[in-house]
Order: structure tokens, then sequence, then C-alpha cells
């Protein structure tokens, strides 16, 4: 599980079916100071996020597949929560 910014949506016409109807955000991973980090990544949005917003993302097949409650999906990255802060001690 990570952070990061939603930076774009992805259009794809031609898409694997357990994907038809789902909204795709690109991702740029974040430090919990959020400074940027690591690689871009695609996600399945399950929470309505936006261009902007800050989420926290499942990037595990089987959690994934367990969050679109759809056991055979090729499946990996998972958008699961829009976070408001985090806090640090």
């Amino acid at each position: 599980m990570f952070l990061a910014e939603v930076i774009g949506t992805v259009v794809s016409p031609i898409q694997h079916p357990v994907l038809e109807n789902q909204r795709l955000l690109l991702l740029r991973q974040l430090d919990p100071h959020g400074i940027p980090r690591g690689a871009t990544r695609i996600g399945i949005d399950r929470v309505a996020a936006g261009v902007g917003d800050r989420v926290l993302v499942l990037d595990e097949g089987n959690s994934a597949r367990q969050a679109l409650d759809t056991p055979d999906a090729p499946v990996k990255t998972v958008v699961i929560g829009v976070v408001d802060y985090v806090e640090l001690s």
C-alpha cells in the first residue's frame, strides 16, 4: 500500500472485460511528506478521486481482486481511499 497523487485519467477503448466501466487513474507515488518517488502507475478508481487528490493505493494482486470482489481479475493496483492529511509523529 502506498500514498499517491492523481495526475490524470487514462482512456483505453480496448481493454480486458473486467476493466469495462472502470475509471483508470494515472498515479504518482508520494512519500509521507508529499515528495514524489517511485514509478508512475495506473490504478482502478474505487473512490471517485479526481486529479490533484492524494489517495491510498493497494498495489498487490490478491488484495486488489478482493477490493473489486472479482477473484479472477487480472488487476494489481486499486485506489481505495482519498487522504485528507498525513500526520507524522
